[in-house]
């Protein structure tokens, strides 16, 4: 399962210095506006601990991790919504994304030209907000004016349902509102699902601080967190300029030692990335053997035929069982016959919901 974020943000808020510590990947980055055009894509791996544990309970050949992509999409500005700067492009970027990381510049540095010409966070969200929900209005009077007559006239039920929920979304658009703040059962919702609204995305708000404020935060950030509560989004406190240091120390070691002198427990990349993999209600689950350790992503929630067609197709439609040990059970036990000789290997069927961290096999026949 490919996962995609798109990182979005005003000019120079930091976005491509961000990129650039989390990115396989490396995007210009200078102090001028539209310094990023086309959208750049890095794969990152997801840090995971367990994969960690398995490999060296297992020693096998190959090592295999889930992975995130991170596009670094063009800054934003007034009236994109109407082609203004590189608004259409920048549009169309943020749609074939599945989530959002909104940066925020929450930090004052003179050095740094900001496109509107002082630091305000609030402000920032509420144009690219304004900006994404004008082309969320448009979008969805397109499919009203295409549907309506055949709701009205026509006697289809379903076009009646779809119009009803467009009407929805476009009033709640109107009082300045982003679509995922609406509450709607997920019935209802998919009826709208392919119009991909961009205000309908899960967002994750990022706040980049100088460096001082990494741990705790400041009144820029606490200011954010006040503006989104409504959304119920995650907010994530970072420092681009410190990640794009650490992102230059060649070891762990030193890497690590950099954090213990700034007083952080763990990078902001690793938050990001491990944030951004949750944001979607993705779980991980793993294939484990001498000749292989993997991990695979899927949604919470998902049954084990479902899980098994992750690997390959044919291991859903010919699947008869699932082999599952919970990772607690592995590291426990060490090996895979010691955890069945201690009862701690179960045989699962075509209902069972896959936890996060189980270890599987699985037995088909096509």
């Amino acid at each position: 399962m490919s996962l995609q974020c798109g990182i979005v943000g005003l000019p120079n808020v930091g976005k491509s210095t961000l990129f650039n510590a989390v990115s396989s990947a490396k995007a210009q980055s200078a102090n001028f506006p539209f310094c990023t055009i086309e959208p750049n894509i890095g794969t990152i791996t997801v840090p995971d601990d367990r994969l960690t544990a398995l490999t060296e309970l297992v020693s096998p050949q190959n090592v295999i991790p889930t992975t995130i992509e991170i596009v670094d999409i063009a800054g934003l500005v007034k009236g994109a919504s109407k082609g203004d700067g590189l608004g259409n492009q920048f549009l169309g970027n943020i749609r074939s994304t599945h989530a959002i990381l909104h940066v925020l510049r929450c930090f004052d540095d003179d050095n740094i030209i900001h496109v509107d010409g002082s630091v305000d966070p609030i402000r920032d969200k509420e144009i690219i907000d304004t900006e994404l929900q004008l082309k969320d209005l448009e979008t969805l009077e397109n499919r009203i004016s295409k549907i309506a007559k055949q709701a009205r006239t026509g006697g289809d039920k379903d076009a009646v349902k779809i119009l009803e929920v467009c009407e929805q979304f476009k009033a709640h658009l109107l009082q300045g509102k982003n679509a995922r703040s609406l509450e709607m059962d997920a019935e209802r919702r998919a009826l709208v699902k392919e119009l991909t609204l961009l205000t309908d995305k899960p967002v994750m708000y990022v706040c980049n601080v100088d460096p001082g404020s990494a741990v705790s935060g400041n009144t820029y950030v606490d200011k954010v967190r006040e503006a989104v509560k409504i959304e119920e989004a995650e907010i994530l406190v970072i420092s681009a300029a410190i990640e794009a240091e650490i992102a230059e120390l060649e070891s762990f070691e030193d890497r690590e030692l950099f954090l213990e002198e700034l007083g952080l427990t763990s990078s902001g990349v690793q938050k990001l990335i491990q944030g951004a993999y949750s944001l979607l209600n993705y779980i991980t689950y793993f294939t484990v053997g001498v000749k292989e350790v993997r991990a695979w992503t899927i949604t919470k929630g998902t049954k084990a035929p479902q899980a098994a067609g992750a690997i390959h197709t044919d291991f859903e439609k010919g699947f008869i069982r699932a082999e599952v040990i919970a990772y607690k059970d592995y590291v426990q036990y060490k090996t895979e016959s010691a955890c069945r000789d201690a009862g701690k290997l179960r045989v699962e069927g075509k209902e069972y919901i896959v936890a996060d961290g189980d270890c599987m096999h699985f037995r088909f026949n096509v």
